[in-house]
């Protein structure tokens, strides 16, 4: 039994070095630290990982897959800030609101079909509006979800005028398909942010950019993310032991 505390506490570990390191490259672009939220993203780890985290303070979590979350949820403090990341199927909304009622937000709305869907399931379910970031493909591949760059104001126009019970905070992006980002992805986000404020005369200091994991958390932040998504730096290597829908 000693091997599974040791790797937790290892978590913990791990974690005040990712804070560290988030604190430098905030120094070095001159961010503001406290306007920068770090989300450990605990895919395939097990609650007790997670558990010591938020025992060591981190209130942020995030998760990919539907089922895990909805799983994961209910066995925690209703404290914790959980984000949804990546794309969601239309026809999973409903459990996934239904299954974490306290979802803080979903980073991965690319299409209308899914903020409709999302408006409905918040207003059936008569919950604080939910929180979204449209997720935009930066880097052109096909094999990544997102909507194209040359389309993310229409959909973030969308949200804000079709979707009452939906919040656009901002965008995210993922990157290339090895889940690693070049300078070009980050800019591509930046420029996307400045178009949705003017479109819709918004504070780009209101609006996120979710950018950087762990390969690439500290450039992404020296460009402008406010948020960063770190999970194998953190947690160590994903155990995919069964197929996670």
């Amino acid at each position: 039994m000693a091997a599974p505390v040791a790797a937790e506490g290892a978590v913990v570990a791990a974690f005040r070095s990712v804070m560290m390191r988030v604190q430098h490259a905030a120094e070095r672009s001159n961010s503001q630290l406290d306007r920068i939220r770090v989300v450990a993203v605990s895919k395939t780890k097990p609650i007790s990982m997670i558990r010591q985290l938020y025992d060591a303070g981190h209130r942020c979590f995030g998760e990919n897959y539907v089922q895990e979350i909805i799983e994961k949820a209910p066995q925690l403090p209703q404290d914790i800030e959980w984000h949804f990341i990546g794309h969601l199927q239309s026809n999973k909304a409903k459990t996934l609101l239904g299954g974490v009622p306290h979802l803080a937000m979903v980073e991965g709305v690319d299409n209308q079909k899914v903020a409709n869907h999302l408006e409905r399931v918040v207003s059936t379910l008569g919950r604080n509006p939910l929180k979204i970031l449209v997720q935009v493909n930066t880097s052109g591949e096909a094999s990544k979800s997102g909507i194209d760059p040359s389309n993310c104001v229409e959909l973030a126009k969308h949200v804000k005028s079709c979707c009452p019970n939906l919040v656009f905070s901002g965008l995210m992006t993922i990157g290339r398909p090895d889940y690693t980002s070049t300078p070009e992805n980050f800019q591509c986000l930046s420029k996307c942010r400045t178009d949705v404020c003017e479109a819709l005369e918004m504070d780009e200091e209101q609006c996120e950019l979710s950018m950087g994991m762990s390969s690439d958390f500290e450039l992404a932040i020296e460009m402008g993310s406010t948020n960063v998504r770190i999970g194998s730096t953190i947690f160590g290597p994903r155990e995919y032991a069964k197929k996670q829908e």
